[in-house]
C-alpha cells in the first residue's frame, strides 16, 4: 500500500488518485503562469504547504484543494464531484429498490391528505 495517516494506510488507488490531483493542480498552474508563491499567497498557505499539495500529500486539508481550485478557476469541477446525474452507482442502486409491482386497496395514512 502506501501513505501511513494517522495509523492508517491508504489504498492504493487513493494514493494514485490523490498524486495525479497534486500534478494535474501544478500543471494548471503552471500553464496559467502563477509562481508558486503567487499561488500560495492566492490561496493564504506556505510554498511548503503548496508543494505538499502539488505532490498529493493525503494531510492536506481538502478546503485547500478547493482554494486551490478556486484560484484556477476550476471549483464548478469540484462542486461537481457526485452530483446526483453522474452517480450512476447510486442510481442503479436506487433503480434496484424500485418495487416491482405496486398494489392497490388499502391507503396508507397520508393518503386522504392534500
Amino acid at each position: 500500500m502506501s501513505v501511513n495517516l494517522k495509523g492508517s494506510v491508504l489504498p492504493l488507488p487513493v494514493r494514485r488518485s490523490l498524486i495525479k490531483l497534486g500534478q494535474d493542480l501544478a500543471l494548471a498552474r503552471r500553464r496559467r503562469r502563477i509562481s508558486t508563491s503567487s499561488m500560495a499567497e492566492r490561496i493564504q498557505i506556505s510554498t511548503a504547504t503548496l508543494r505538499r499539495l502539488e505532490r498529493g500529500d493525503p494531510s492536506v486539508s481538502i478546503g485547500t484543494f478547493a482554494q486551490a481550485l478556486f484560484v484556477l478557476n476550476a471549483i464548478d469541477r469540484f462542486a461537481q464531484l457526485l452530483d446526483t446525474a453522474a452517480d450512476e452507482v447510486g442510481l442503479q442502486l436506487m433503480d434496484e429498490a424500485v418495487p416491482k409491482r405496486i398494489r392497490g386497496g388499502v391507503r396508507g395514512p397520508a393518503s386522504g391528505a392534500l
